[in-house]
């Protein structure tokens, strides 16, 4: 019993640790995937209104909101570079571990494709 009241807290900073680190590399994914979707999105003929919607659509579970997405540039010419950059703060659970790493922790994602189609 005495060794368990010692090495419990131990333990359990551990796996709530692993959590965080899951969720944060689970977001990092996902925004990078809805950048290099939005990015799709652009070069084959989207507006900007149709790329943060179909970011803010297809997220799943951050809640990206309009200011987080950042789409350069606003006039468009066949051939040239599309960007698409998602900035996001990831909210960090555990409270040691959250003051250690900054929390909330920042997290960006950008696409660049060549412009294909204008809208």
């Amino acid at each position: 019993m005495v060794e368990m009241a010692i090495m419990l807290p131990l333990l359990l900073l551990i796996l709530f640790a692993i959590i965080d680190f899951g969720r944060v590399l689970g977001a990092y994914m996902l925004i990078h995937d809805l950048a290099r979707d939005g990015a799709r999105t652009g070069v084959v003929g989207g507006t900007d209104t149709e790329i943060k919607n179909h970011i803010i659509n297809n997220d799943s579970f951050l809640g990206i909101v309009n200011t987080d997405i950042t789409i350069f540039p606003a006039t468009r010419a066949v051939g040239e570079s599309l960007t698409v950059r998602i900035d996001y703060d990831m909210d960090i659970m555990t409270p040691i571990i959250s003051s250690l790493v900054p929390d909330p922790f920042p997290l960006s994602a950008q696409y660049v494709m060549r412009i294909e189609q204008l809208p």
